[in-house]
């Protein structure tokens, strides 16, 4: 038996519209009165449920494959032409499905040449004259009922499976799938699974659906085909797993909604539908996704399949339930859930009593408020009503509508869902709706606040400009543009403008008169001319050239540091001979706390110079000293420009602090830009990238501060005036602790003579034992912080006044950190102590050798020699140092005492304690040959020695730097107690001798 094949035009002519299951249903697909055997429901015709499924929607296709089919559709086919007529309208014409359709066509014509559909049935009267009047109607109102497409392929499919052949007529677009309504089933157990988030779907309501799992889009796409539109909607337990993905059971809750998908659109690699809810239903247990069969299997079981009487046929249509078919793409991944087996939630028994009624009252209510307030849940609301839902006197689907209305939290909506006692729905669901209303309430609220501030902000700028023109008519204010150019050219009135300046300022002030007020073109200008206009051009202050008042001021501030001052008294001298100044660029080194940047400040109060300060430690933009080009939004001039800004004089003393930690970035070298700066020959005529004009600097007396100098650049270096800005000793420490440093610390901590005392020896032991270093940073942190003890003291009245001792003074400070005890009481051979400078000022450090193997004795001629080995973290330049030591020390014990062979022939091991520590430098040479000829001598070392110089190849000590710091380390350390017992440098070793 040949079967009719699906095929069904898209062309514009013939292609049916689109209708979801709200609207209206196409008319002239059915007949004026219901058929023969048929039920009218909602305004529908629906053919009465069969046995072996439910009628099908209208099939469509537009790219090539049938989207839709079923039992409910019957295909005839044709020589060139197939012909898709529904079961129902057949049944209503009296019409029967021949048993050849191609028997029925007339002797050499085909079904394609002009022939009506009702020429198949000329031997039925009845049936060609009904199908003659739905063609009719069919071709008044567009076509779409019937159908037509090119030569179908040989053989045929069974009903629901996929047509062959025609073209896709139409435009591009996805494929979008319109089912009709129909029957739905009461018991389906098996649906596919589809994982929403945040809002689940109730019963009697639409949502939209995205699918992108290919396995359940292709699973979907069958069910379709086979006229099982129903999928199960479930929520996902966590809302940020976004994924359609259900790997296990637990990712979900258990209750979900049973939906119909009334439309379908195929977006290739996803699928978006509407769906509507029907019923709960609750999960039992996940099923396996079977694989499909090849069409050609399919096919040959259809030909092997026994014929069964008729009669047998509708028993087991009575009897049986309808068949359920599990397929699908493949099976399953593992872990992944497709499919899965449900039954229906049926809520509890309920009265409806008193309690539901008040409910159900107050919820229609709280509705009415919400919508009152927030006009976007009307439409939702209206749609129930024109789907004929009546949710007003059903607590069922009022409870549903309450909660879907909300926008809580997916907990709590699901709570609703799983809830089956319907008065506890109902609570809940009200619980929702008041948290809903109150929300409404607040979004109106501030909605109305910012409203009333937008329409106040507003009316308040229409009087501004209503003002403003008032008084531009009445000639008390000018306009914008001529208040800005009167502004700036006040400016410039007291001052020296050069030529090429003014220039710039003129014709960028006709720039301004040609733009808008509210063009950003208009900022950027104006900005420029406020920076170019705040030049103090050809303004200074008058400088101070009184030597006495200087150093009266200097004095006053700081104690010692005779190079800095003197160096600037020297410039007071030059100036007041040359009777101008000119400015001078000086750099200031030396260890932290020695007072480098508050010198500078006192200079310029000595000089009666304005004082700026900026630091360039870690500074890796360029942009930041000769400022940013105008084209970039956000741009403003360097630090030199804004100093000149600030100060208002062309002569102000700047500082450039940190200039050894300059940085280095992508943006550019910060030193080399300082080389236009700091060279007196170029910054006469400074190029800032923002002014982009001229700036004379010549006048500017810059000083900048440094720790140490290696890592200033060369070309930086000799642009500059180095002055060397040494340690303080500590009687200098004493002087500027009882000067300045207790009485700023008194007045800070808001006390006097009469109620704290620090005595001399107090400063004394506090200088010895915790701030041994180069600087008085430290030594000030100190004072302060016994201060501060002394103050909280006496404010909690443990004390009227508070006197520190030596004995008491741990109970301010705490235990000390230098200790006066020494390291060797008695300094054994070998063991020399050294002198090291570093950036925090000098220090003491011990270089120790021992025997490491003994020599061989039984080698009178010396043919094993010794070695020497080295610890303690030493660089490269000190193992170098150690190794020509070593080699000095050998040759001279040879030359003086041959017949000692201890350096010759033994293993010896050379430390320098703290190991944690790096240590670096030629300085330590001398040191290091003292302790080797000590220890081949087997002669201790003087107790109050301490050595520093860098030795030669042939013994030649060699200069070294940092005499000074490394003088007040030796001072400072545990062995100064030799310097008192009387013994100087040159009175002789512990043993009476000099050392060789």
């Amino acid at each position: 038996m040949r079967r009719g094949i699906l095929k069904v035009s898209s062309s514009a002519a013939c292609r049916p519209r689109l209708h979801s299951s709200m609207s209206r249903p196409r008319s002239h697909l059915f007949p004026a009165t219901p058929p023969a055997g048929t039920q009218t429901r909602a305004g529908r015709h629906v053919r009465p449920s069969r046995a072996r499924g439910n009628d099908a929607s209208l099939t469509r296709r537009q790219d090539g494959r049938a989207m839709a089919g079923g039992t409910g559709c019957v295909r005839l086919w044709g020589a060139a032409r197939c012909w898709t007529l529904r079961r129902p309208l057949l049944a209503a014409a009296g019409g029967r499905v021949p048993t050849a359709a191609r028997a029925w066509l007339p002797r050499g014509r085909r079904a394609c040449d002009a022939s009506p559909p009702w020429a198949l049935w000329g031997q039925s009267p009845a049936a060609a004259g009904h199908w003659r009047g739905l063609w009719e109607a069919n071709n008044r109102s567009g076509g779409g009922a019937f159908s037509g497409g090119e030569d179908a392929s040989e053989g045929g499919a069974e009903d629901g499976a996929s047509g062959v052949g025609g073209s896709a007529g139409g435009g591009e677009g996805p494929v979008i799938t319109a089912l009709t309504p129909m029957m739905i089933p009461d018991v389906f157990p098996h649906l596919p699974l589809i994982a929403v988030t945040r809002n689940p779907v109730f019963p009697r309501f639409i949502k939209i659906v995205e699918v992108k799992n290919k396995k359940l889009v292709e699973l979907l796409r069958r069910k379709v085909r086979l006229a099982q539109p129903y999928a199960g909607v479930f929520l996902k337990k966590d809302d940020n797993n976004e994924s359609d993905v259900v790997e296990n059971l637990d990712e979900i809750y258990h209750t979900g909604t049973f939906v119909q998908i009334h439309e379908m659109q195929d977006l290739g690699d996803k699928l978006r539908m509407i769906v509507m809810g029907h019923r709960r239903v609750h999960i039992n247990r996940q099923l396996e996704v079977e694989p499909e069969e090849p069409e050609g299997e399919n096919k040959q079981k259809l030909r092997k399949k026994p014929k069964r009487g008729k009669k047998e046929a509708e028993e087991d249509g009575a009897t049986k339930r309808p068949l359920e078919v599990v397929v699908g793409p493949g099976p399953s991944p593992a872990g992944e859930v497709l499919m899965v087996e449900v039954e229906n939630v049926a809520h509890e028994d309920f009265q409806v009593t008193e309690e539901v009624k008040a409910l159900t009252a107050e919820i229609v209510k709280t509705i009415r408020d919400i919508i009152a307030l927030n006009p976007l849940y009307r439409e939702s609301v209206l749609q129930m009503m024109q789907a004929g839902h009546r949710v007003v006197d059903n607590p069922i689907y009022l409870s549903d509508m309450g909660a879907a209305l909300t926008g809580a939290e997916s907990h709590e909506l699901q709570e609703v869902l799983e809830e089956t006692n319907i008065p506890k729905r109902l609570y809940k669901a009200l619980s929702l709706l008041k948290k809903e209303f109150e929300l409404s309430k607040l979004q109106q609220r501030l909605g109305r606040e910012v409203e009333e501030k937008i329409k106040q902000t507003h009316r308040k700028y229409l009087l501004q400009e209503q003002l403003k023109i008032i008084k531009k008519e009445l000639g008390l204010e000018k306009d914008d543009k001529d208040a800005i150019e009167e502004k700036f050219r006040e400016r410039l009135k007291e001052l020296v403008v050069p030529k090429h300046v003014m220039d710039v300022v003129d014709e960028e002030l006709s720039k301004l008169g040609l733009l808008d007020n509210h063009s950003s073109e208009f900022n950027v200008t104006r900005n420029y001319l406020d920076w170019l206009t705040s030049i103090p051009w050809g303004k200074h202050s008058d400088e101070n050239l009184d030597l006495a008042r200087a150093q009266a001021v200097l004095e006053e501030d700081h104690y010692g540091m005779e190079d800095v001052k003197k160096r600037i008294l020297e410039f007071i001298a030059v100036s007041q001979l040359r009777g101008s100044t000119q400015g001078k660029i000086l750099c200031f080194y030396g260890p932290p706390g020695v007072g480098k940047t508050s010198i500078a400040r006192s200079i310029a109060r000595a000089l009666n110079r304005e004082y700026f300060r900026f630091s360039v430690g870690g500074m890796t933009d360029v942009a930041e000293i000769k400022g940013h080009r105008r084209t970039y939004v956000g741009a403003m001039p360097g630090k030199i420009i804004q100093c000149l800004k600030k100060t208002k004089t062309e002569n102000p003393l700047v500082l450039i602090d940190e200039v050894d930690k300059i940085g280095r970035g992508y943006q550019g070298d910060p030193s080399s830009a300082l080389l236009e700066l700091l060279d007196p020959e170029q910054n006469a005529n400074f190029l800032d990238h923002y002014l982009d004009v001229p700036v004379d600097l010549s006048k500017v007396l810059f000083i900048c501060t440094a720790n140490i100098t290696e890592t200033i650049p060369e070309p930086l270096r000799d642009r500059m005036e180095m002055i060397n800005v040494s340690g303080y000793v500590a009687q200098e420490k004493l002087a500027i602790a009882e000067r300045y440093l207790v009485p700023q610390a008194r007045a800070l901590c808001g006390l006097d003579e009469s109620k704290a005392k620090l005595s001399s020896d107090v400063l004394t032991l506090l200088i010895k034992q915790y701030c041994r270093e180069s600087g008085v940073r430290n030594l000030q942190k100190q004072v302060e912080k016994v201060l501060r003890k002394s103050a909280y003291k006496i404010v909690s009245g443990e004390a009227e006044f508070v006197e520190v001792t030596p004995e008491n003074l741990q109970d301010f400070v705490g235990k000390p950190v230098f200790t006066v005890e020494r390291m060797y009481d008695v300094t054994p051979p070998g063991v020399v102590m050294g002198l090291a400078w570093t950036a925090m000022g000098g220090s003491t450090l011990f270089v120790e050798t021992s025997l490491r193997r003994p020599r061989d004795r039984d080698s009178d001629k010396g043919d094993k020699d010794g070695s020497l080995e080295v610890t303690g973290q030493l660089g490269e330049v000190m193992k170098e140092s150690a190794r020509i030591a070593y080699t000095f020390a050998r040759a001279f014990l040879m030359q003086h005492d041959s017949a000692n062979k201890f350096l010759v022939t033994s293993h010896i091991h050379l430390h320098v304690p703290e190991g944690a520590t790096p240590k670096d430098g030629p300085s330590a040479g001398c040191t290091i040959v003292t302790a080797l000829l000590s220890l081949a001598l087997d002669r201790p070392v003087r107790q109050n020695l301490a050595m520093t110089g860098e030795v030669s190849l042939t013994g030649k000590v060699l200069p070294v730097g940092g005499i000074k710091e490394k003088t007040i380390a030796w001072l400072s350390s545990e062995n100064a107690a030799a310097r008192d017992s009387g013994r100087g440098l040159g009175s002789g070793s512990a043993d009476g001798q000099e050392p060789r």
